[in-house]
């Protein structure tokens, strides 16, 4: 993949870089209504082909929190029509690398010294690059580390690029002005604690450190001698990312043994820790050479407000579509419905969210749940795909949820995700949590 010799840093260039390829994406609807016009029956296909292309290769030289957003839109099948999903999903951990000066800069800017001076060896090309930083291997003392190196002007650019990206995201992907508010806010706040480097050091040895007695998990060390705001140096944890470890052919129950190592760091890190890991994404999880799910990147974590997860949980226990559980007073609690609504809104909304939470809360209310079961997700595909092209849910005054809510569906839909590509059978059960 061709390296990258500069990142368009300033205001006016990050502007520039956006309107170019808002033009460039109106030429590309130009051309598929003119071809509509001799071909009615001709699908969106091949314009959202080129527009991904298009958008990608920009977002890509940005890098920064609009490559970020685009990632964690392909995670979630239900928003972006397949190209996009294909395309965004690169920047997971196969965006185009920073070249090797630059590294350099960076690394005399915070230590004084080139990485050769501070390393044993250091590889010039990174091994891995996604939107806010790219990693590199190095030694030292015999030791093999990961060395993430931030892109130069990220968090000085987040604020603005998500300004320039709302009316963007609003329009090719259909999502309401209300929700979209709330949902750039929360990524905002998570992106600028995203870049901080000291923050990411700090909170990966203390929820390591909390994690490490979880069964067949392992971590990486890390190092805050050799860290900074913009660099973090930890072990380097040998291995496969998970969709390279299933391609070679792992039996079912190693496959099994995984997928629950997953569910129960998750379920530790939410139910007990109340803070966690909110960015399941493949490219953030190794398969170790003695298969063990290795965990890296606690860049992104998500801190559960002791009200909001009583509540929130609620909605996952077994008597909670029962027709006498108080569900409208749950659902006001949380955000999904408003003291506005009018009645016409209240029927739609809670027929909505029943729907939903009956769907996403079954693997809680079974002792065990097949994630290989690909008619369930098909189900959830087909309800969110449907609730999206409604025009009530499109125009809501309002938004529809908690903030909090946006990182715990996403963590949660992105491990649902990896259980499904994994074709795991897991023990889910919980014991009754308390009531709200």
């Amino acid at each position: 993949m061709k390296e990258q010799i500069r990142i368009p840093t300033s205001k006016v260039q990050r502007a520039t870089k956006f309107v170019k390829t808002g033009a460039r994406v109106g030429s590309n609807y130009i051309k598929h209504y003119g071809k509509k016009l001799f071909n009615p029956d001709l699908s969106r296909d091949q314009l959202d082909q080129d527009n991904a292309e298009d958008i990608y290769a920009s977002l890509s030289e940005l890098k920064g929190s609009a490559l970020k957003v685009a990632q964690m839109l392909s995670m979630d099948k239900n928003v972006l029509p397949a190209p996009y999903q294909s395309k965004f999903s690169l920047s997971q951990y196969s965006a185009p690398p920073l070249s090797y000066p630059l590294v350099v800069k960076t690394f005399q800017k915070h230590f004084g010294k080139s990485p050769d001076a501070l390393f044993d060896s250091f590889s010039k090309k990174a091994v891995n690059a996604a939107s806010i930083g790219q990693v590199h291997q190095a030694t030292l003392d015999g030791k093999k580390l990961a060395v993430k190196i931030q892109y130069p002007g990220v968090a000085d650019s987040i604020s603005s690029d998500l300004k320039i990206v709302r009316p963007i995201a609003a329009r090719m992907f259909r999502i309401s002005t209300s929700e979209l508010e709330q949902y750039i806010g929360e990524v905002e706040e998570k992106l600028i604690e995203e870049t901080d480097y000291t923050l990411e050091l700090t909170r990966s040895i203390e929820l390591t450190k909390k994690s490490g007695h979880i069964e067949r998990v392992t971590f990486p060390k890390y190092y805050p001698e050799l860290s900074t705001d913009r660099i973090l140096v930890m072990d380097w944890l040998d291995g496969l990312h998970i969709r390279e470890w299933l391609a070679t052919g792992p039996d079912q129950r190693t496959r099994n043994e995984i997928g629950q190592a997953l569910w129960n760091f998750y379920d530790h890190q939410i139910h007990v820790l109340k803070e966690v890991h909110a960015d399941p994404h493949p490219g953030n999880f190794i398969i170790t050479d003695d298969n063990k799910l290795g965990i890296i990147d606690f860049g992104c974590v998500k801190v559960i407000p002791h009200d909001f997860y009583e509540q929130y949980f609620r909605l996952m226990e077994h008597d909670i579509l029962d027709k006498n559980y108080d569900l409208e007073g749950l659902f006001l609690k949380l955000g999904f419905l408003t003291s506005d609504d009018t009645h016409k809104e209240k029927t739609l909304f809670m027929t909505i969210f029943r729907e939903m939470i009956e769907l996403l809360g079954r693997p809680f209310r079974n002792d065990s749940f097949d994630f290989g079961d690909d008619e369930y997700f098909n189900k959830i595909y087909e309800v969110g795909d449907r609730v999206s092209k409604m025009k009530e849910v499109r125009n809501s005054r309002s938004a529809r949820g908690n903030r909090h809510g946006l990182y715990i569906n996403r963590t949660y839909f992105g491990l649902y995700n990896l259980l499904n590509e994994l074709k795991a059978q897991v023990r889910t059960g919980r014991k009754k949590l308390k009531a709200a």
